[in-house]
């Protein structure tokens, strides 16, 4: 199979180098996309054989992995690693997560932390990946493990299909999400990652934050009745059951809990908002995709 291997990469010119020397003993197609660096990312790139996407500005990772995507397509291989260019990733797992795409078993592979020992993720990682990845699968209705792995493998149909538009660290989520509506298969296999020294570049507070919201967003988008609806029907519950209470004070003492009313007022207003949004939201893009 003929495929290469994408680094998103941003001031990285003490691994790049030994990196792309590792990589070019797999592929002669190593891609590497320097998003915006200031020190000698793409020089060494360049110099070493890859093929080099420079960005003027940093854009983000999700703007790295799209023009990864991009450039895949117009070299026309027949599938895409993707691998980080920070150090945590080891080579010897590049074939295995290629594996189910060149065995035709899957068209995305995820090199996942958490099928094998994962004592080696610190704890905090762990509870975020985790809470990121369940928001994921209740939005694809999938049973991922690890959502947020940048270590992945694309066939050929996933690359002319999906365009990445998210410019964060949210592009893998919505890269699943994408891929859920497109039926494509997804399968995970066991990796080691290393987090010992200064390899990852992303604040982990950031990067947590960022994620949340765009899959937040694409939460929204895609199941706008129960994101919206749900919470609705809550605070209208809440906000009628407050008002009651305020009228049988106010009925029975002739004394009004202005806290208790303010309550109700608040909820009853929200709740119908929220409702009303996810009705004009779910009708909207109903007539969308029914016009696709």
């Amino acid at each position: 199979m003929n495929f290469a291997i994408g680094l998103p990469a941003f001031n990285e010119e003490k691994n790049i180098g030994s990196i792309i020397i590792k990589l070019k003993e797999l592929t002669k197609n190593v891609i590497v996309c320097d998003d915006g660096s200031t020190d000698l990312t793409s020089k060494i790139a360049s110099e070493l054989g890859a093929i080099t996407i420079v960005h003027q500005k940093n854009m983000g990772y999700g703007a790295a992995i799209s023009s990864l995507f991009s450039k895949a397509r117009e070299i026309g291989v027949d599938a895409l690693v993707t691998f980080d260019a920070d150090g945590q990733h080891r080579f010897e797992d590049i074939k295995a997560v290629l594996e189910p795409v060149i065995r035709d078993e899957a068209d995305i592979a995820i090199g996942s932390r958490f099928m094998g020992d994962d004592s080696m993720v610190p704890r905090y990682r762990k509870i975020g990946i985790k809470t990121i990845t369940g928001l994921t699968n209740v939005t694809t209705g999938s049973k991922i493990t690890d959502a947020q792995s940048g270590f992945r493998a694309y066939n050929k149909k996933v690359l002319e299909s999906i365009i990445p538009s998210e410019h964060g660290m949210g592009v893998s989520t919505e890269i699943l999400i994408k891929s859920a509506k497109s039926k494509f298969r997804i399968a995970e296999v066991p990796i080691t990652i290393r987090y010992d020294g200064e390899t990852s570049t992303h604040n982990a507070i950031s990067h947590g934050s960022s994620v949340i919201i765009s899959t937040l967003k694409y939460v929204s988008i895609e199941r706008p009745l129960p994101f919206y609806g749900i919470p609705g029907i809550i605070l209208l519950t809440i906000g009628l059951a407050f008002s009651i209470w305020a009228i049988q004070v106010f009925v029975n003492e002739r004394e009004l809990i202005t806290n208790i009313a303010l309550i109700g007022i608040a909820g009853v207003i929200v709740g119908i908002v929220l409702l009303i949004t996810a009705i004009i939201l779910y009708s909207i893009i109903s007539v969308i995709r029914e016009h696709k």
